[in-house]
């Protein structure tokens, strides 16, 4: 009989490798936990119509990534493309906007599901934390959120990635633009998909990554030029704020992002080490989204940031991170008597906060200090026979090999101590 395997495009995340995973996603959450940001967490399924509203019926996550169920009900379910979307309907189901002063400021973490042909960097599942600012149009949310970010990646120590900025305009100015760019995407030579797409989003086109599609846009009209004076202050705004808090950035008139919520500031982070799969997270403001699926008019920003991605980052940066050890303290016991007692030790060394574990199943001496080497632990506790007549145990430093024998009623302090 075979084994059964993860399904394809996913992964499981296994120690000590996970470890990497956890660290990412502290170091990501902790700058948002400092600014005001609570946690919220939402279910891995939604219905439908919640993504093909506020996604967009035109995009790829709606027309061909979504994982979608009906259950024996009869509804018709998604598992969950991307995070902001089900943060604003667990919001507005929850009438936070009406609880008290806005923005309701949100981060979440989690596993999301896009059926996509599988690559490094590019998975059916991944994770991802993010952030939402609900219910205030101010440009220094938008410039609050980017830094934010930008202090997350700078704390784990990577460093070779850019931040591309753009504006998408809003209700009044961006429909000029979509007829402009219409007309010039008609006059192109797009396949009949593309231009199915043009006539629904043409936005959309410009985010297709195709070299030939690529190719013919070098000449598109631009958003920029078509800003009407309150976005383009608005934007001016964003970028002041974040350029005085010594933040970098690249101005791209290109950028667009994959969803359909977009309004004004729009961003992206990239990291060019890793290849055609260069974003390692984004995100922008979404003041039309709450309307869209049924909620009262509540401007919004947010991003995501690909823990995945980050992940690969850092290791192609060469970055290592500073993971202590799961293990403090391994303690040996030699014989049945000696491993009730270590049993009790370790019990007690746990309470007071010190990570210890202990040898199982009854080894002898030398497997039992493999499995000490094995855990990272910077101490060893040994006890045999003739230690517990002498109501003392053995403490190892496991970098120095030195040895000594410690009083049991002693024993919790001179951990202290050591680990100190």
């Amino acid at each position: 009989m075979s084994t059964f395997k993860a399904p394809k495009g996913t992964y499981d995340l296994i120690p000590p490798f996970s470890a990497k995973y956890l660290a990412v996603r502290e170091a990501i959450s902790a700058p948002l936990r400092k600014a005001g940001y609570g946690y919220v967490e939402t279910p891995g399924f939604e219905d439908v119509e919640l993504f093909a509203r506020g996604v967009g019926e035109s995009t790829d996550i709606v027309t061909k990534e979504m994982f979608t169920l009906t259950t024996k009900g009869g509804a018709n379910l998604a598992l969950r493309p991307e995070g902001t979307a089900s943060v604003l309907r667990a919001a507005l189901e929850a009438n936070l906007h009406k609880a008290g002063g806005l923005p309701v400021k949100l981060w979440y973490s989690g596993s999301y599901y896009r059926y996509e042909r599988p690559q490094k960097g590019r998975y059916r599942h991944f994770s991802q934390v993010g952030a939402e600012a609900i219910g205030t149009e101010d440009p220094a949310l938008d410039a609050e959120l980017i830094i934010l970010a930008d202090q997350a990646y700078r704390s784990l120590g990577l460093r070779n990635f850019r931040i591309l900025l753009n504006s998408l305009g809003d209700q009044e100015c961006r429909p000029v633009y979509r007829e402009a760019l219409q007309a010039f995407l008609r006059g192109l030579d797009l396949d009949e998909e593309t231009l199915r797409r043009a006539e629904i989003n043409p936005l959309r086109v410009l985010d297709d990554k195709r070299a030939d599609v690529q190719k013919q846009l070098a000449d598109a009209p631009l958003l920029r030029d078509y800003l009407c004076d309150g976005c383009k202050a608005y934007h001016e705004e964003v970028r002041t704020l974040i350029t005085a808090a010594g933040v970098a950035f690249e101005d791209d008139p290109k950028l667009v992002r994959g969803l359909d919520y977009y309004t004004r500031t729009t961003f992206e982070f990239v990291h060019d080490g890793l290849g055609s799969q260069s974003a390692v997270g984004g995100g922008g403001r979404y003041d039309g989204l709450s309307e869209m699926i049924g909620g009262p008019a509540l401007p919004s920003v947010g991003w995501a940031l690909g823990v995945d991605r980050t992940v690969l980052a850092l290791e192609v940066e060469g970055v290592e991170l500073d993971i202590p050890p799961a293990t403090e303290v391994f303690a040996v016991p030699l014989g049945e008597e000696a491993k009730r007692l270590l049993f009790g030790v370790i019990t007690q060394l746990r309470a007071v906060g010190i990570a210890a574990d202990l040898s199982y199943g009854g080894k002898g001496l030398k497997a039992a200090m493999k499995g000490a080497n094995r855990s990272g632990a910077r101490l060893a506790i040994i006890a045999g026979e003739r230690d517990l007549v002498e109501g003392v145990v053995q403490l190892k430093d496991m970098e120095s090999g030195e040895q000594t024998a410690v009083a049991l009623d002693a024993l919790v302090e001179s951990v202290r101590a050591k680990l100190a």
